[in-house]
């Protein structure tokens, strides 16, 4: 008897994934994409090394729109913007277990010759 493997039986073609367009969303005014600086421990050590800041933003803004919210708000060269979806934390009201919103951050990097002063 000859030991041979039956074919599988052909699968269904998967659909596409849903590609996400670069841009693609709600046009955003510069003041509702940033909506304020954080001003932290961990962000000033960012912003005297490394000449980055971190503002909270728009969950629905791209990374193109805070660059340009960024360059037209502080008049300032935007080099690179990195993003974060941040998870809000579980906490208690009234002895009830409750959540935080969920929200993004953004660390924006300046060009070596711009600075901002929030102070």
């Amino acid at each position: 008897m000859a030991n041979a493997k039956t074919p599988a039986a052909p699968q269904a073609p998967t659909p596409p994934g849903r590609k996400r367009l670069r841009g693609a969303g709600p046009q955003l005014e510069e003041y509702q994409v940033i909506l304020r600086p954080l001003v932290t421990e961990k962000g000033t050590h960012l912003s005297t090394r490394h000449n980055a800041y971190t503002f909270e933003v728009n969950p629905l803004a791209s990374k193109e729109q805070i660059a340009a919210a960024i360059a037209e708000m502080f008049n300032v060269r935007v080099v690179a913007v990195r993003t974060q979806n941040r998870l809000g934390k579980t906490r208690r009201f009234k002895n009830r277990p409750g959540k935080l919103r969920n929200w993004k951050k953004a660390i924006v990097k300046l060009h070596p010759d711009d600075r901002l002063e929030f102070f």
